[in-house]
């Protein structure tokens, strides 16, 4: 017997939520429907594909292998319908867009207003989270990665580049004194990524001719939560100039360094999984971000 659309739904549902209770609320039907179709698929395919045991459910090799075409196939019908749908005049349907928490606040979100003027009938899904995620497990159709990409399975289009700077509040300076060496920083209260290693690299070049590496004596998870300290005076933070915009042309954070701060600039993509038919929808919120984020928030 051949599976349903349904049924596969329904399996993906239960490993996204990780559990047959979460993926009832989330497909908004009762528990033992889940169930019921997650039986039929297992017997009509002659196999287990979840381990259930009192505390949480576990994929099985033949669940493992069986999820990653549940995955391709619902994909595929998605953009099917979205195709016909796009043809009919205005694009229409959901879009589902992922960026780290700082990117979306400080960068996505002020210009989201004009994006959804001009295309009404797309309905956004915003996600955020620091750290990447896997775009076909979490059914994403666009991602916006800051840094050089190292997933062969992406493609990516560039959106620009964000110029890093180290900066602090003039309070903080005024109360801790303005480094005039790269020497002078270990004197001073350092804010970093608690999560993101690489993040508390800054271009500043010790005497050595590595690049200083710092120790936070505060750290944080999120760009959006050092800014927040920093304007707070807790401390000196580098960051990427896309987080910084209104601070900086508010005199609430300036420069530290300026003339020992080697220029680097973090690249900014548009990234989709290579695999996925990319949908009108997502083209199209390229090309709006690759024509109004370049100037005040990205240089090209």
């Amino acid at each position: 017997m051949k599976t349903t659309l349904e049924e596969q739904q329904a399996f993906i549902t239960v490993v996204d939520s990780g559990s047959i209770t979460g993926a009832a609320e989330r497909l908004s039907i009762t528990v033992s429907g889940v169930s019921r179709a997650l039986n039929r698929l297992e017997r009509k395919l002659g196999a287990t594909l979840l381990r259930r045991t009192t505390r949480r459910l576990e994929l099985t090799e033949e669940g493992e292998t069986f999820l990653d075409h549940c995955r391709r196939i619902l994909t595929a019908v998605e953009a099917a319908e979205e195709s016909v749908q796009d043809h009919h005049g205005q694009p229409q349907g959901r879009l589902r867009v992922n960026a780290a928490p700082s990117f979306m606040q400080f960068v996505i979100v002020p210009v989201l207003g004009e994006f959804r003027a001009r295309y009404p009938g797309i309905t956004l899904q915003l996600d955020t989270h620091d750290r990447f995620v896997d775009l076909l497990e979490q059914r994403v159709d666009l991602a916006i990665r800051i840094g050089e990409l190292d997933d062969s399975s992406l493609h990516a289009r560039r959106l620009g580049h964000s110029p890093l700077r180290i900066l602090a509040s003039p309070a903080y300076l005024k109360r801790a004194g303005t480094p005039q060496s790269i020497e002078d920083l270990e004197r001073h209260s350092l804010l970093g990524f608690s999560q993101l290693d690489h993040l508390n690299r800054w271009p500043l070049r010790r005497a050595d001719g590595e690049y200083l590496r710092i120790t936070p004596a505060l750290s944080a998870s999120s760009g959006s939560t050092l800014i927040e300290l920093a304007l707070k005076g807790e401390g000196i933070v580098c960051l990427a100039d896309f987080m910084t915009i209104t601070p900086r042309k508010a005199g609430a954070l300036v420069d530290v360094l300026p003339n020992h701060t080697e220029r680097q600039m973090q690249a900014v993509n548009a990234v989709y999984y290579r695999q996925a038919t990319l949908s009108q929808r997502a083209r199209l919120f390229m090309d709006f971000l690759a024509e109004r984020l370049p100037g005040e928030y990205l240089q090209g």
